[in-house]
């Protein structure tokens, strides 16, 4: 069953039924012939292939391999999932990862980012831009009783609600997540007690990308937070201006949607942090 659960669905490998099959066809007789060879490889008082078969063939070795891959799912939770111990699990990825990295499917150490000061620095050194934004997950009712109970109402969903700041890359990959907040809490003074202000004044020069909701942001850090233009007309402005007006706005916006796929990423795959604080890329 769980093997057809994972093959089933994309989202939990983000391969297709058909490239698993081809990598079972590719991957499958070198893990095989390396098996074989460690086995002959030392004293037997058996016959190579006597004695108990492996509980968890190659197959499920390799989509618990992918699964780690894609997601950091613990050992403890995929031997669970396949009903074996968690150090068949272990070994099972320590087998066929380099198989999976010899053919190009590999994973790149890169930086591991912590806090949010580390992630500005990654940014001001790397010369890329990042990108801000807040979202929210909708929660149960508090308590009665509960001092801050009103406080977890979202102004803008008007639900109970808690939100986190999220800092990916230009292309959407997640950097940092913020410990969560009431959904009350304005996406500016989110930002604001996370820091962000003190760091981008007087740390590197990063561009960082942000929404309507995070004007007055650029002039408190230097121009380095970017916010959609200001609307210089309220009434009767020229059509030159309205046109002028959304062209920066959607060349504004079409730079920052890449945040909103980093968002969708975190929630669709599973992984809201409840107060979590960081992310590595």
């Amino acid at each position: 069953m769980t093997r057809a659960a994972i093959v089933s669905s994309r989202r939990i490998t983000g391969l297709s039924a058909d490239v698993i099959a081809e990598l079972i066809a590719e991957v499958g007789p070198l893990w095989h012939k390396q098996h074989q060879a460690k086995l002959a490889s030392r004293p037997r008082k058996r016959a190579v292939g006597a004695g108990a078969k492996h509980q968890l063939v190659f197959v499920d070795r390799l989509l618990a391999t992918l699964v780690h891959l894609r997601h950091a799912v613990t050992h403890d939770v995929l031997a669970c999932w396949f009903g074996v111990d968690r150090s068949t699990i272990t070994r099972a990825i320590g087998e066929v990862r380099p198989l999976l990295a010899e053919r190009g499917c590999t994973i790149s150490r890169g930086v591991r980012l912590r806090t949010l000061a580390e992630v500005i620095d990654h940014l001001g050194a790397s010369g890329k831009t990042g990108i801000i934004d807040g979202t929210e997950i909708r929660v149960r009712r508090p308590a009665v009783g509960r001092k801050d109970r009103d406080k977890f109402i979202s102004g803008k969903s008007k639900q109970n609600a808690v939100k986190t700041m999220v800092v990916t890359d230009g292309d959407g990959r997640m950097l940092f997540c913020s410990p969560a907040q009431h959904g009350s809490c304005a996406d500016i003074t989110h930002a604001r007690q996370s820091g962000l202000v003190r760091l981008l004044e007087g740390g590197p020069a990063a561009e960082i990308l942000a929404d309507a909701g995070y004007q007055g942001l650029g002039a408190q850090t230097g121009g380095r937070v970017v916010t959609p233009p200001h609307r210089k007309f309220k009434k009767n402005a020229p059509d030159w201006y309205e046109e002028m007006h959304e062209r920066q706005r959607k060349a504004h916006s079409s730079r920052r949607i890449r945040v909103e796929h980093g968002i969708a990423h975190l929630k669709t795959g599973g992984r809201w942090p409840a107060t979590s604080a960081a992310a590595s890329t």
